[in-house]
């Protein structure tokens, strides 16, 4: 394996991303991806080059943050954080928006809704994906197709319900 500075320097963001897309906390994900590339560097002797690098810290990054849950028990799923916009009303808009869209995420089965996190917050292929939760590439696919089409549906449902 290369040396953990160049380790950390190529997959610091990927960690990150993954984290961050789970927790909805920056602060949070930045302070697990540290105790990660920490638990990695003990456990580095380990490390046998069965799987890609990125696979192997999502999977100490995925357990750093189960630890930390058993630790802390969650009290707010979704963060307040709201984006810029050019208007009040639009910046609303986003908001409502944004937060049932996580809200949905957040509704869909544990695999679906890990699947989804890993592929729009941690960008993993779907084969790292499947790596990373012990499936295969092509299960990791069919699920994230999936869950994009029962949020569809479900989207849809809403909109015509409102009608």
């Amino acid at each position: 394996m290369q040396p953990m500075e160049d380790v950390y320097r190529q997959y610091a963001r990927v960690v990150y991303r993954y984290l961050l897309g789970l927790t909805r906390d920056a602060d949070l994900a930045e302070e697990l991806t540290q105790e990660t590339f920490y638990q990695a560097v003990r456990t580095s002797a380990r490390y046998d080059g069965s799987s890609q690098v990125s696979t192997w810290l999502c999977g100490i990054a995925k357990n750093v943050l189960r630890t930390h849950q058993r630790k802390h028990p969650a009290t707010d799923d979704i963060d307040d954080v709201t984006l810029p916009a050019p208007s009040a009303e639009a910046a609303v808009l986003r908001e409502e928006t944004r937060l049932e869209l996580i809200k949905r995420v957040h509704a869909l089965s544990e695999p679906a809704r890990e699947v989804v996190y890993l592929r729009t917050y941690g960008s993993l292929s779907f084969k790292e994906i499947g790596a990373v939760l012990g499936r295969t590439e092509n299960w990791a696919r069919v699920t994230f197709y999936r869950a994009k089409e029962q949020l569809r549906k479900d989207v849809e449902f809403d909109a015509g319900s409102e009608l």
